[in-house]
């Protein structure tokens, strides 16, 4: 048995979907069900007795608590996280509740959990802490990198608060002895990835005959990683990451954002072309710029490829094809994802 927080989520979700496909081990799944944690991605999990999903914080310790005491699972997979940096700039409180608060009280609930089993299950117990390489902050075109050792410089109240629980991850192994893991991953792009972010933005306006905006110059650099490279990284690193250890997860794809919007326009030209026969890269629009907006990251992963033998099987041409055709053959997964709420976001922040 494994507890997931954060599994209806768009890593989360496409984590806890590949492992139940692969393997029997139950799952028991807390997500807190915000905006971003829709449980029709797990639809197809529905009366699976392997698959059990809790709404609730990771906050509220009184419920982790009695999740660990019922279930006593082996390992806690941590997803759950506020995610998005146009969020993040607009109200960071909900960021530091939930990704340092939140990351707090979920390590004291496992804490106690963790103390109090029988020495053998104490030994093979896990926590993996899912985080990401923006908490490294940004590289000049030149700079090599970013690796385990790089300085934590984040740049965003965002990426602020994924530091902060990195650090408190690493204060609990170091202080109290809790046998931890943690991942840096890179961005993830692929199937049920909520349409706020850049590529699912891009083909949900594209489809709809919107713009397609793109911030400042478009040359804002990132590595992209597939996300079910991300899944088999996070498998990997449980099974046998030595503790304490800090894993990079990247997929050597580094692009700017303009390159992967020019992709996903002529993919969707070729797979589903305008009743017009223009291409969708006509309705690309040019937007401000975000404040403090990172100018790159990069991933270096060959310690995960040096250590547990991993690498990721997708490239990005095969990965984003498959993340559109996804797209294409799921409308009713986005009709249905694009509530009020989400309509409000979107003309707000690219007003």
């Amino acid at each position: 048995m494994i507890l997931v927080t954060g599994g209806a989520g768009f890593i989360g979700a496409n984590f806890v979907l590949d492992w139940l496909a692969i393997q029997d081990e139950p799952v028991i799944n807390l997500d807190k069900l915000t905006y971003a944690g829709n449980p029709e991605t797990l639809q197809s999990l529905q009366g699976d007795a392997r698959h059990t999903l809790v709404q609730g914080d990771i906050g509220n310790a009184a419920l982790v608590s009695k999740l660990l005491a019922t279930h006593q699972p082996r390992a806690v997979i941590n997803f759950a996280a506020e995610s998005h940096v146009d969020r993040s700039i607009h109200g960071p409180g909900e960021f530091i509740q939930t990704n340092i608060v939140g990351t707090f009280s979920l390590l004291e609930s496992v804490r106690g959990y963790w103390s109090a089993l029988p020495a053998d299950q104490k030994a093979a117990f896990r926590f993996l802490h899912v985080s990401t390489d923006e908490v490294y902050g940004s590289l000049a075109k030149d700079d090599p990198a970013f690796t385990e050792s790089s300085h934590i410089e984040p740049n965003s109240p965002y990426s602020a608060s994924k530091a902060a629980s990195d650090h408190l991850v690493r204060a609990w192994h170091h202080t109290y002895g809790l046998p931890v893991l943690t991942t840096n991953c890179s961005n993830n792009y692929g199937p049920y990835h909520f349409p706020e972010k850049l590529i699912p933005l891009m083909i949900v306006n594209a489809l709809a005959g919107k713009n397609l905006p793109v911030y400042g110059d478009g040359q804002q650099i990132r590595d992209w990683l597939y996300v079910k490279d991300h899944c088999s990284a996070i498998r990997r690193v449980l099974e046998a990451g030595r503790l304490g250890e800090i894993y990079n997860v990247g997929g050597w794809n580094e692009k700017a954002n303009l390159e992967i919007v020019h992709t996903v326009c002529a993919l969707l030209d070729e797979l589903r072309p305008r009743a017009d026969a223009k291409p969708y890269k006509d309705q690309i629009t040019y937007v401000t710029d975000r404040p403090g907006h990172d100018r790159r990251y990069a991933i270096d992963a060959r310690k995960l490829e040096r250590e547990l033998g991993w690498k990721p099987a997708e490239t990005f041409d095969s990965g984003i094809r498959k993340t559109v055709q996804w797209y294409l053959d799921h409308p009713e997964w986005v009709a249905h994802v694009q509530s009020g709420a989400y309509r409000d976001w979107v003309q707000k922040q690219y007003a």
